[in-house]
């Protein structure tokens, strides 16, 4: 298209502001949807993101289901393992690696100068939680893939254990933005980590909570990772139907933690 001009030669309407597009900011959906797509990313090329959420994860399985190092009770070991990494997989995701990289945003001020654009603050946490979202559908399939080639057999209903995935999701997703928002990045690296191996250990991923102390069986079943393994155990391999009790405490930690993300955050 040929523009028109005025007399003395300047496209016409240039003194009146109009142009053609008109320039603005995208439909919200497309913003979220872009930034979803870029924190996706920057987490697929982070290698050390990459070890936390997929190789960890896989290691861990592979190697206490085809070595006897810890008795799993009867059965066989995958049976009893594979529920517990898959609960593994969420936190290293949701809580983890989402409170570090966060963390990071906030120090070098990529968070302040994101809030700073057209897309709103909310919009920034929702593309940041479908980036979990996203990233935990492809640990999940390759982590039941690595399963069922080990022998596994799940059971149960696939409801459940989506809802059990999704408020697992929520309450360590409010956790790690709460840590995130809240303390130095540096010690948020730390204490992330730390918390990533005590509860390995100590929240029923590997290690069968009835092999600890009556007292400190009851105090670690209130975690939000054993909630979440003994859910997914539950189904997955007795076929229970809805573990409400572990919902419960999901639910729990999933009020207290974004509630207290939400009225602490800070964006720098």
């Amino acid at each position: 298209m040929t523009a028109t001009t005025d007399p003395v030669g300047a496209p016409a309407g240039a003194g009146t502001g109009t142009y053609a597009p008109a320039p603005g900011a995208a439909p919200l959906v497309r913003m979220i949807a872009a930034q979803t797509a870029f924190e996706t990313r920057l987490l697929l090329r982070n290698g050390e993101q990459l070890l936390l959420t997929a190789v960890i994860p896989a290691l861990l399985l592979v190697l206490f289901s085809t070595v006897d190092i810890v008795d799993t009770g009867g059965g066989r070991s995958v049976d009893f393992l594979a529920p517990g990494v898959l609960a593994l997989a969420v936190m290293s995701t949701a809580f983890t690696g989402q409170a570090i990289a966060t963390g990071f945003d906030r120090r070098y001020g990529v968070l302040k100068r994101l809030g700073a654009s057209p897309l709103p603050r909310w919009g920034l946490m929702t593309a940041k939680t479908l980036c979990v979202l996203v990233t935990e559908i492809l640990q999940v399939a390759l982590l039941t893939v690595i399963a069922l080639l080990l022998g596994w057999s799940p059971h149960g209903d696939p409801g459940s254990v989506a809802l059990l995935l999704l408020l697992g999701t929520a309450a360590f997703s409010g956790l790690g933005l709460l840590m995130a928002g809240t303390l130095k990045a540096e010690v948020t690296l730390a204490a992330a980590n730390l918390v990533f191996v005590l509860l390995l250990v100590a929240g029923g991923v590997v290690v069968p909570l009835d092999k600890f102390p009556d007292a400190a069986r009851e105090a670690l079943q209130l975690l939000p990772i054993a909630a979440l393994s003994g859910g997914l155990r539950d189904v997955l391999q007795h076929g229970a139907s809805m573990p409400w009790g572990d919902l419960g405490v999901l639910a729990a930690w999933t009020v207290a933690g974004l509630g207290a993300a939400g009225a602490l955050f800070r964006w720098e």
